[in-house]
C-alpha cells in the first residue's frame, strides 16, 4: 500500500506562512494556508491509489482539530526541525512506499502524486523540485530502511535545501518528477 503524508501546521496567524504573512499581513496568510490545505486534503484523501495521512503540528491541538476535513488518519509531527519531523514520519508508517508532500503547493493533484509514486518504480528515493532550490514532495519505497543520515544537515528554507536533502539520501538511486512551485511570498500567489 502507498502512503501519502501531508505536513500540516494549525492555521493560526504568525505560526503559518509567515514569510507570506509579512507581505500580505499574518491573518490573510493564515486563512490562505488553511483554504488551500483543506482544498488539497479534499483532492487527495479520496484517491484508492494510496492512503492519506495528516502530519499535524502542534502535536495535541493538531490531533484534536476540526479545522482539517475529517477522514485521514493524524501523525502527530513531534519535536525537532523539519527534517527530524519528517523522517519520524517515514519511520512511523506502515510498510509500502511513501510520500511526504507540503500544504502550500497549490498544483499538486492526483496525477502529479502518481507520478511521484510510479516514479519509485524505478529509484529508491524520489523527489519534485521547486524552482527556488527545495522540494514540493520526497519519498521512499522502503522508508523503514533509510540511511541514518536520511535529511541531516539540510539548510531549511534555502536554496540548498534540495542539495543537502539528496545528500542525506546516502547513495539512494533517485527519480525526480514535476517542478512545482510553493507559495511563500505574494509573489507567488500570481
Amino acid at each position: 500500500m502507498n502512503h501519502l503524508v501531508i505536513m500540516l501546521k494549525e492555521p493560526r496567524p504568525g505560526r503559518v506562512k509567515t514569510r507570506l504573512g509579512r507581505d500580505i499581513g499574518m491573518v490573510p496568510a493564515a486563512w490562505w494556508f488553511r483554504h488551500q490545505s483543506t482544498a488539497l486534503i479534499r483532492r487527495l484523501a479520496p484517491d484508492r491509489r494510496w492512503r492519506t495521512w495528516l502530519a499535524v503540528s502542534p502535536d495535541a491541538e493538531g490531533l484534536q482539530s476540526r479545522v482539517w476535513p475529517a477522514g485521514p488518519a493524524r501523525l502527530a509531527q513531534g519535536g525537532g526541525d523539519l527534517g527530524q519531523r519528517m523522517a519520524r514520519q517515514f519511520r512511523a508508517l506502515p510498510p509500502g512506499p511513501a510520500l511526504i508532500i507540503g500544504a502550500d503547493i497549490p498544483d499538486i493533484t492526483p496525477a502529479r502524486i502518481a507520478d511521484a509514486f510510479r516514479a519509485l518504480g524505478a529509484a529508491q528515493a524520489v523527489i519534485g523540485p521547486a524552482p527556488d532550490g527545495g522540494y514540493w514532495c520526497i519519498g521512499l519505497k522502503h522508508p523503514r530502511a533509510a540511511p541514518a543520515t536520511l535529511l541531516r544537515g539540510v539548510r531549511w528554507s534555502t536554496a540548498h535545501a534540495r542539495a543537502d536533502t539528496e545528500a542525506s539520501l546516502a547513495g539512494l538511486r533517485i527519480a525526480h518528477t514535476a517542478t512545482l512551485r510553493d507559495v511563500d511570498t505574494s509573489a507567488d500567489l500570481r
